[in-house]
């Protein structure tokens, strides 16, 4: 594939910006995980449920619309102050507080009163001449109508109840013109909307508006940054005991060197390749293991003790220099086997690809510039391969998928058919991310 035109056109990326991008990616990816677990999402999902429920929203309703005067309560205080405000009310209450009124009753159902004569002598007796003027009054004959009424019965009752404290704390609600503002639903309200507003749950949702599975992208499973080679062994980590790990070939110009020519510092990882003589066991075709004495050495190193992984995201940040062949990619660890590269130079060009030990299918690139790093990506998913460039799909293929775990494999080799000279591959990170 030729990047030319992608690098010029400004399509693709350059690596520093990739990486920005890809780290800014990131961090929207954990913020967003943050965010997910977080007690105010939890409390605000909650609240979202109970403001959106129709139970809240018939309450909110009530509140702002209802009048008062509609309200039980309401129409019970009207009726009870209209009652109690009457002028035959008023009448009566005075006739209760009265002293001589009182006296006056108090003195009608006596006995002394009872032995009186006739109506007509107690009405022209001189002891009696209040008494009279009280019985002949209209405000007796107001008390007398007041007395079994049913006004009056309606009154107490009201007045036994509008001072109960349940009953005043639910007209002091309905009586409050700014009820909603008082409520507790309105504080629930308040404190959703707040929430609703608030940088991280605007974010939360902007981001599912992109339908990611957040949950799963940028899981991360490996990372090395290179500052030691603590995840790396020497060989091709072969998973049968019995194979002669480490082995070069007889075709080849190189010895692997058992981690010898292999560095971390700077940052990175460097596995170089020198013109130095060595004798080493290597494989020929037809005699086997033999020992071969060879002009240069090399190295070729693995992860598999420290990290493997079937499909997921793979990504290194690679670039070779000098002669020969580099690579960068995976392996089983089991000879013939399918092997990825995320990075391979070839003595001639850059190359991107699945080696299944029959056949290659390899992008071949072109507009990479070895003088330069670029973050090189493996997508493995349990359908397809898709490989990248920087941000640029290369390729991708859907048949001969890997269908076990791969380890990091990284090698510097020199085939004997190409001509001899020394070289770097250069790794400067790798990250790797579970299944995506």
């Amino acid at each position: 594939m030729n990047l030319f035109t992608a690098r010029l056109t400004g399509k693709m990326l350059s690596t520093e910006a990739f990486e920005k991008e890809m780290s800014a990616m990131i961090e929207r990816v954990n913020r967003w995980r943050r965010i997910e677990k977080s007690p105010e999402l939890a409390e605000y999902l909650v609240l979202k449920k109970t403001v959106d429920s129709s139970d809240f929203q018939a309450r909110k309703k009530e509140l702002i619309s209802r009048k008062y005067k509609e309200t039980e309560e309401g129409r019970k205080m009207l009726t009870y102050e209209r009652l109690r405000s009457s002028m035959r009310m008023q009448g009566y209450q005075y006739a209760l507080e009265n002293e001589t009124f009182q006296a006056f009753l108090k003195f009608r159902e006596s006995e002394e009163f009872q032995k009186i004569g006739s109506i007509k002598e107690r009405l022209h007796s001189s002891e009696l001449r209040m008494f009279n003027m009280i019985y002949r009054s209209a405000f007796y004959k107001n008390y007398l109508k007041v007395l079994n009424s049913p006004e009056l019965k309606e009154l107490e009752a009201l007045e036994k109840e509008v001072h109960t404290e349940d009953f005043q704390t639910r007209h002091a609600l309905w009586a409050d013109a700014k009820r909603w503002e008082h409520s507790e639903e309105y504080k629930t309200e308040q404190r959703y909307l707040a929430l609703a507003k608030s940088e991280d749950i605007q974010f939360y949702y902007a981001q599912r508006e992109e339908k990611i599975d957040w949950a799963e992208l940028f899981r991360p499973a490996f990372a090395d940054d290179m500052s030691s080679g603590a995840h790396w062994k020497a060989g091709f980590g072969y998973t049968n005991p019995a194979m002669k790990d480490g082995h070069s070939r007889t075709n080849e110009r190189q010895a692997y060197n058992g981690g010898k020519n292999t560095f971390f510092a700077d940052g990175r990882m460097d596995i170089e390749t020198r013109e130095e003589s060595a004798k080493a066991v290597a494989w020929d075709e037809k005699k086997g293991f033999v020992e071969h004495v060879f002009d240069y050495t090399s190295d070729v190193m693995n992860t598999r003790e420290a990290f493997a992984q079937e499909q997921g995201l793979f990504m290194a940040k690679v670039r070779s220099q000098g002669s020969g062949h580099h690579f960068f990619g995976l392996s089983t660890g089991v000879p013939g086997e399918p092997m990825v590269a995320l990075y391979h130079y070839n003595g001639n060009q850059h190359q991107m690809g699945l080696v299944d030990g029959k056949k290659a299918q390899m992008a071949e690139l072109t507009g990479v510039l070895r003088s330069m790093y670029h973050v090189y990506t493996l997508r493995w998913t349990k359908d397809e391969l898709i490989w990248y460039v920087n941000n640029i799909e290369v390729l991708r293929l859907r048949n001969s998928l890997p269908k076990e775990k791969m380890f990091l494999l990284a090698q510097s080799w020199l085939p004997i058919a190409k001509k001899g000279g020394t070289g770097k591959l250069k790794v400067q990170w790798a990250k790797i991310y579970h299944a995506v």
